[in-house]
């Protein structure tokens, strides 16, 4: 019971390696991810709440900047549908008008006699 407080200690140590090493650049602000580990072993206690504090805030704020699912734009900021395109639907209209308009021209008009 006694040695809890370490085990704690050494798994929030091993959790913070294993995040800092699949973190992404942004997520470590651009500190070379040795620099940071280094950090989290010589200093556990402060180099643990320091990373975790850091890497969630720029999660949260990434995800904030991102659409979301339920947006009608996808993850990449693009409309997820076509029909929620405006653009699509704009040059889908303008494409049905035009081909509307060369099969009028390409059709006899209906009051014209015909070959006799």
């Amino acid at each position: 019971m006694r040695y809890v407080g370490f085990l704690l200690l050494i798994g929030l140590v091993v959790f913070c390696v294993i995040e800092i090493v699949n973190s992404e650049d942004d997520e470590r602000l651009g500190v070379h991810p040795a620099l940071r580990v280094l950090a989290v072993l010589l200093v556990p206690v402060l180099g643990s709440i320091i990373w975790l504090a850091v890497s969630r805030s720029r999660r949260s704020a990434a995800r904030t900047r991102r659409p979301g699912w339920g947006d009608p734009a996808g993850p990449s900021g693009a409309p997820a549908a076509p029909d929620d395109d405006e653009e699509f639907l704009w040059r889908l209209e303008q494409e049905r008008k035009r081909r509307a308009r060369s099969q009028d021209a390409d059709e006899p008009p209906h009051d014209a006699p015909g070959p006799a």
